[in-house]
């Protein structure tokens, strides 16, 4: 896949099959219409091309509005380039380019900068700034599409799976059912950052992760199975993850603090990504260390039992 950040027209390709989109999470919903637009591009014999933005629209229109983001750009990026399209364009999303009618976006933008000979788009999607009381919909971007030269065409329905139901699924711990939906496991990446040391002192040390993107979405407070890739390796390794205030100990800041099972060493400063498997439980308060230790250590005996069933399956 060769990646373009439109800042300034470029000269390839000369015309390709479009779908446009913020693509957030590339989930199976988004898969099912990178496979609609991969088969049209493939009978025209034109390169496929996924039109998404830099950060979420509503950040630009909303500057106090704060997105949770099921994937970074950077994230994004990596799994569309896994779905076999030939080209992804980034469009840096501006003020300006909040404020092109639909028409004018088709033309100015997908048109005459990108190339856009087909563009498939869903059936109730919308784009383009629009006037106070003013409906547009798929008929007028089809009528918009004639008169540019652009084929526009409808996308089939793809079902029920959308960012909305994963970022609920996720912010109720449900990361079964999110994973299922993503076609992934869903993963917070980061910088490994000093803690209290206080899982040093129950016997299960903890790395304390920052997320690389304030706007991650953090999945509930929890204890959750994980796997874990250090400092971008492609060797993952089993560990636990709890989100939450560390209530036995009267905490007030969320952490996310994953303990890597047999595991030693530092991992002040490097790389980690975290991908979220299977629930544990609730986050919960200990009458005292000694209890949470102990909670602990049957924490880690369920993870190694879940991997194993994994494996088996």
């Amino acid at each position: 896949m060769k990646t373009i950040y439109l800042k300034e027209p470029f000269s390839e390709p000369k015309t390709c099959v479009v779908t446009i989109g913020m693509f957030d999470g590339v989930h199976r919903g988004h898969c099912f219409v990178i496979d609609c637009l991969r088969e049209e591009a493939e009978s025209r014999q034109l390169p496929s091309c996924v039109v998404t933005f830099d950060c979420h629209p509503r950040q630009v229109v909303c500057p106090d509005w704060h997105p949770q983001l099921l994937s970074t750009l950077d994230e994004k990026l990596m799994l569309l380039s896994e779905t076999g399209i030939d080209l992804c364009v980034v469009l840096p999303f501006t003020k300006e380019l909040a404020a092109l009618s639909a028409r004018n976006f088709m033309q100015q933008v997908l048109k005459e900068q990108i190339g856009a000979e087909v563009l498939l788009t869903g059936y109730d999607n919308h784009f383009g700034h629009r006037e106070q009381g003013q409906q547009e919909g798929f008929d007028d971007y089809r009528r918009y599409g004639q008169e540019l030269g652009m084929e526009v065409k409808a996308l089939p329905a793809e079902g029920v799976v959308n960012s909305s139901l994963i970022r609920q699924l996720l912010t109720e711990g449900r990361i079964e059912e999110a994973n299922d939906c993503l076609g992934y496991p869903y993963t917070v990446t980061g910088t490994v950052v000093s803690g209290e040391h206080i899982g040093s002192r129950l016997g299960f040390p903890t790395a304390n992760l920052q997320p690389a993107d304030a706007c991650k979405l953090i999945p509930a407070n929890g204890a959750y199975a994980v796997k874990v890739r250090l400092d971008n390796s492609f060797v993952q390794k089993h560990a636990m993850t709890n989100i939450g205030r560390r209530p036995t100990f009267d905490g007030h800041q969320t952490t996310l603090e994953t303990h890597i099972l047999q595991y030693e060493g530092k991992l002040y400063g490097q790389q980690m990504a975290v991908s979220f498997c299977h629930r544990l439980r609730d986050e919960q308060r200990f009458d005292t260390p000694e209890a949470l230790a102990e909670q602990l250590r049957h924490d880690a005996e369920t993870t190694e039992k879940l991997f194993n069933q994994d494996s088996e399956e």
